[in-house]
This record gives structure tokens, sequence and C-alpha cells, in this order.
């Protein structure tokens, strides 16, 4: 098995039963700029203590695969050139060559399922881009819910996408969408769309019984929980949605693709919103951040 490096403060909660929240590090990497960055990740971590849970930040450097992360070592991430993106498909070759990556919500679950973590708190899932019946591109996260189990706290699929489609793959693939505390789904800046959702739970301890009665009965795989932003953060989608079209329209025109999307995307749609979708960016993830604990904790009940 590859060896793991824990954080001094991970290590202490995996020997003490303390519930552990993982978090994803391409927001640091691929999210904002240096030293916002760390700002970010810093204030969710210590959302995730302030609930009672231990935060796991999860990153690859130089070749070592880390859950959690020193605070020397969160700020050499935050100012590191040249990061990778890291999924299934490349989180192996990235330790084995001895580089620096940061994961994806697919590459945090997977490590996350390695070091016995069972909750991850993220922004928001990859999921179907739009065109996607051209151009095949959908996220790997959607087969890593249906495979890995883990239950992660999210605000919907980034709005950029194919909602629609995104949680009709999801759907395919039996991966539970539960939606908290309300009966249609969020649509990451955005507390509702208009798509119905599949489940609601109303409590923490709801969403980690069903995780417990998945494994219990050996379904693979884990749980998608959608939880609305903060209604004072949000960005109504009406406003929204003419800010997307234009920013895809850009995409399209500059041939921008794979990888390389969602980053020019959420890019121009900050500038489009005069940075709006950032301040509702660190709202949401601190927000899910606060729920996930919950869940951690409950699941060791």
């Amino acid at each position: 098995m590859i060896p793991i490096t824990y954080s001094a403060e991970v290590a202490k909660a995996r020997d003490t039963g303390t519930p552990i929240v993982a978090l994803e590090s391409t927001i640091i990497t691929h999210g904002m700029p240096f030293p916002q960055n760390v700002e970010t990740a810093r204030l969710v971590e210590a959302d995730v203590r302030e609930a009672g849970a231990i935060p796991a930040t999860i990153a690859v450097m130089s070749g070592s695969l880390h859950v959690g992360l020193e605070a020397a070592q969160l700020d050499a991430l935050g100012q590191a050139q040249d990061v990778a993106k890291l999924s299934r498909a490349d989180i192996a070759a990235c330790i084995a060559t001895g580089g620096t990556g940061a994961t994806t919500v697919a590459a945090t679950m997977i490590a996350a399922h390695l070091a016995g973590i069972h909750v991850f708190a993220t922004g928001g899932i990859g999921g179907v881009h739009r065109g996607a019946e051209n151009s095949f591109d959908i996220s790997a996260d959607l087969q890593e819910l249906a495979m890995t189990p883990v239950t992660v706290v999210a605000a919907g699929a980034k709005a950029i996408l194919d909602l629609p489609k995104t949680f009709e793959v999801l759907e395919t693939l039996g991966v539970p969408v539960i939606a908290y505390g309300q009966d249609m789904l969020p649509a990451f800046w955005s507390a509702m769309s208009d798509m119905p959702a599949p489940l609601r739970m109303d409590t923490a301890q709801q969403i980690a019984d069903a995780q417990k009665a998945r494994t219990a009965m050996g379904l693979a795989g884990g749980q998608l929980v959608t939880n609305p932003i903060p209604a004072d953060a949000q960005i109504p989608a009406a406003e929204l949605s003419p800010i997307i079209e234009t920013a895809l329209a850009e995409a399209d025109a500059k041939g921008i693709s794979a990888k390389a999307v969602t980053p020019f995307l959420l890019g121009r749609i900050f500038e489009l919103t005069q940075g709006r979708s950032l301040t509702a960016n660190i709202a949401l993830v601190r927000n899910n951040a606060r729920l996930a604990a919950q869940i951690a904790i409950a699941m060791g009940k």
C-alpha cells in the first residue's frame, strides 16, 4: 500500500478516535490567488475544528501522499507553481514520479478512503460539461461517488455544468443524492435550482445513518449531500445564468477544453460578477465544512 504522511493533528485524531473531515487541495492551487487561497484554507480548517472535528487537507507533495498539512506545507502549496490537478487517472503516477499535485473530488475521496476517513467537504463536485454529447467531457467525480464509500458534502455540482445531465448520470450510477434541509437541489452559487431533490434529509445523524446502512448492505460507493449556500451569500440563478452563458461562449471561442475549462470559466465568472462569485464560493465551502464535521461526529455515534 502507498505510504501516507499524516500531519501531527490528524495522527493524534486517528489515535484518539476523534472525527476527521477530509478537505481537497485544488481550491488552494487552482481556485484563488495567494495569499487568499491559504487564508481561505485556514478558515475552512478552523470551521471544522470549531464544529468538533479535525480537518485533513489532502495533497501530494514531492511524491508523498499527505493527509493533513502542517502550516508550513499549506503555505508552500499555496505558493507552488505548475501544481498538477489530480484525479483517479493520475494520482498514482504523480506519487510514483515524485511530483506535486492538488487533489480533486475524486482523488480526495480515494485518499480519504485509504486513510479511513468517511466524510469529505468540498465546494462543488464536477459533472457533465455542457456539450458533453459531442466532447464526452464528464468528470471522474461522478464515477468515484459510485465506487468509493465516502460521504461528500458539496453545494451541488458546479453551476457551469449541465446540471440535469449531471444528476441523471448520478442516478444511473446509483449514487444517493441528498438535499440537506430542502426539497429542491441547490445550484452551487445559488441556494435553489428548479430540480427536485431525489432525497431530503434534515439532520446530520440521518445522513450518517444512511451511509452506515449502505455499508451494512454491501452497497458500493458513497453519497452526495447537497448543502445550499447560505441565503445571504448566494447569487440568484436568474442573475447568474447570462453570465455563465457569456463565459461558456468565450471558452468555446478560445478553444479551451479538458482540465483547462473549469479554471477558465471560474476566472471569467469572477471577473463578470466583480468578485461576488469568489465571496460566495468561500461562504459555501465554509458552510459545507461545518455540516461535514457534524456528519463525521454522527458517524462515530
